[in-house]
């Protein structure tokens, strides 16, 4: 009886191995080999400054404003523009509004105009206009203003960013973050530099 009890018992432990075994075998043939599983993929953001759009082609887009009422880009050509990406939610956003109204201000009869592009829900840039009280046009949209960026040639990464936009609507430089006042200056005279004749947009953009 001892011996049968032992030859069942390695009977059974033997049977279980191979099962084991078996299965385990089954499961390695399932998964893909660690040499041919495709490495996952990371964009990192490009630390080259975006090109301009290309000549004749430029910045176009359409969007609704804050009434809803459909806006062409087209509708500011023949002024510079500093089209201001921002969000309700976004601190930085917030903290360079009122910068940039005293920029509208200072600089209306400059040929320069400030565009707010909100990407956002318009209820959300509606209800904030009230209080902001923007002294220049702001239209929204979500994935729509985040593809003007990307159809435009700029990536996008984040808020705040502002796109330059020369007269004819071409594409001259992009600020990515907070825009502060000494940017807003070297801007001024770098336009105005620009509209003299005295750089071209390649040095334009060596000097942003």
């Amino acid at each position: 009886m001892r011996i049968a009890l032992i030859i069942g018992v390695w009977l059974v432990a033997l049977v279980g191995g191979a099962l084991l075994y078996i299965a385990k075998q089954k499961a390695e043939s399932t998964m893909p080999a660690a040499d041919t599983a495709p490495a996952a993929e990371i964009s990192e953001p490009s630390s080259e400054r975006p090109e301009a759009s290309a000549a004749g082609a430029g910045v176009s887009f359409t969007l609704p404003d804050i009434d809803g009422t459909p806006t062409e880009f087209a509708t500011w050509d023949g002024k510079h523009r500093i089209v201001n990406f921002w969000a309700t939610w976004c601190a930085p956003c917030r903290r360079e509004i009122p910068l940039l109204k005293d920029f509208q201000d200072a600089h209306a009869e400059d040929d320069i105009q400030v565009i707010g592009i909100a990407v956002d829900f318009v209820e959300d840039v509606v209800k904030y206009a009230e209080a902001a009280q923007f002294n220049y046009p702001v239209l929204v949209g979500q994935e729509d203003a985040m593809e003007v960026a990307e159809g435009s040639g700029v990536p996008f990464i984040g808020l705040p960013f502002t796109m330059i936009v020369g007269k004819d609507g071409t594409l001259i430089d992009t600020h990515m973050g907070e825009i502060f006042e000494d940017d807003l200056e070297l801007l001024v005279d770098t336009l105005a530099k620009l509209d003299a004749g005295e750089i071209t947009i390649e040095d334009a953009r060596e000097l942003l």
